[in-house]
């Protein structure tokens, strides 16, 4: 059986044929899931089309109309089951995150909407909000290489086992896994770490390196990450257990192998964190293919 029942893609009002929606339609027809397509209209947007005249404005609704309806009618006729929507929303992500609570997607899927780093100082992106409060797993899309994904990388975190989220890991691997077992793209594990400024603080007299810590860290936390990947029969050729800045390292990595989907985790975050950012928000901007967020 597959393991997608219900898709609901947030579609790009300004680009109708978007990586996105290709990816949609291809995981449609793979898994036999229902897809349903909502064109999200922003009231930052709607004002600006109130202020030019109210004609504008129902013209440029009944326009997204008009493309649902033909685009639903086109994806019936390959036998897909859709239903569309067009959402006037005053607050995007709360109507979005409606929207989930009464469909219970298996997967929500958006196009990347790119951000200046600038203004995601002063503005929250989309994307990372939904990352932090869609209780489902979000893939973001940024490019489609093929319509279904052919490599899939779940991003592990092996560090820490204690402190880490009971399951986490465990789901981001089963995420990637019932991804790739539906699209018969190849499953690899990875974790990117950077161990080169390991220290501990010495009182009074700043901070210390001791001869050989970061060595057998780096040991325990590969003993750690083979263990994780052995429990789910990744094998040893698509273990990837490399060093490096998180960001940077996962964006190389899925340049070099030619990834399809990168998969990780987003945990709820406050404070100075939350406006900084996690090491998945950062990489959605770096990593030059497609990550499938698991809450």
């Amino acid at each position: 059986m597959s393991q997608y029942k219900q898709l609901f893609l947030i579609a790009d009002s300004a680009m109708h044929d978007s990586a996105a929606l290709q990816r949609a339609v291809a995981l449609a027809e793979a898994t036999g899931a229902a897809l349903h397509i909502a064109v999200v209209i922003h009231n930052f947007h709607m004002t600006g089309l109130l202020s030019k005249s109210e004609q504008i404005r129902e013209d440029y609704i009944q326009a997204q109309k008009h493309w649902l309806e033909e685009e639903g009618n086109l994806l019936r006729g390959k036998g897909i089951k859709v239903s569309t929507d067009v959402i006037l929303a005053r607050n995007a992500l709360q109507e979005v995150l409606k929207c989930v609570a009464e469909m219970q997607p298996d997967l929500v899927i958006k196009d990347v909407q790119h951000e200046s780093a600038l203004k995601r100082v002063f503005i929250t992106p989309m994307d990372w909000q939904l990352m932090r409060e869609c209780p489902v797993p979000v893939h973001l899309v940024s490019e489609v290489r093929s319509p279904l994904p052919r490599v899939v990388v779940a991003a592990v975190d092996p560090s820490q086992p204690e402190e880490q989220i009971s399951g986490l890991n465990d789901r981001i691997i089963q995420a990637a896994n019932g991804l790739a077992l539906q699209c018969d793209a190849e499953l690899h594990l990875l974790h990117a770490d950077d161990l080169t400024h390991t220290h501990l603080a010495d009182v009074g007299a700043g901070t210390v390196t001791i001869p050989g810590f970061t060595n057998d860290l780096r040991r325990s936390l590969h003993h750690s990450f083979v263990t994780l990947a052995e429990r789910y029969g990744v094998p040893p050729e698509r273990q990837h257990f490399i060093e490096g800045p998180p960001v940077k390292a996962i964006a190389t990595f899925a340049a070099q192998t030619q990834a399809d989907a990168i998969v990780m985790g987003s945990v709820h975050r406050t404070g100075l964190d939350k406006l900084v950012g996690s090491t998945t928000e950062h990489v959605l901007y770096q990593v030059p293919c497609n990550v499938l967020v698991v809450k």
